[in-house]
């Protein structure tokens, strides 16, 4: 009884330090460069926009490497990126709505790739605003992030 004990508290303990690795940050500047390596020196692998969201995977001084919502990983300077709720569109095309649910009209379409920032939650729907000042609703199901 007591090696179970002290196994689930390892593997508790294990779980963790891998959630605290693994923090969504999101990006608070209108343009960000991703690179290969933690510095300017390194590649830019392709640039992200306003509230695009991101799993810390690692951090190297003031770098931190990270994986974005298609799992492709690269490295981002600390001051570009906060604890922001943010959500990114991670299906070809979708109806941004009025209000949370299907019978409200659709103000506008959003397609893969893009983010918002999370207003706040309503069941199975999320208040999104875009960088641009756009407002509507999304289901959960056709989002990556939070």
């Amino acid at each position: 009884m007591i090696k179970r004990t002290v196994l689930f508290s390892v593997l508790f303990a294990l779980l963790l330090a891998v959630q605290a690795m693994a923090a969504q940050l999101a990006v608070k500047v209108d343009r960000a460069n991703i690179r290969s390596g933690p510095g300017t020196d390194n590649e830019i692998l392709w640039s992200v926009g306003k509230y695009y969201p991101l799993d810390v995977i690692k951090k190297s001084g003031n770098w931190y490497k990270t994986r974005d919502f298609e799992n492709d990983v690269g490295w981002i300077f600390h001051t570009l990126i906060e604890k922001i709720p943010t959500v990114i569109v991670k299906v070809p095309l979708v109806n941004i709505r009025k209000g949370p649910g299907t019978n409200f009209r659709a103000l506008f379409q959003a397609e893969k790739g893009v983010s918002f920032k999370l207003l706040s939650e309503q069941g199975k729907w999320f208040k999104i605003k875009h960088a641009d000042g756009e407002i509507g609703w999304i289901h959960r199901s056709m989002v990556w992030g939070y």
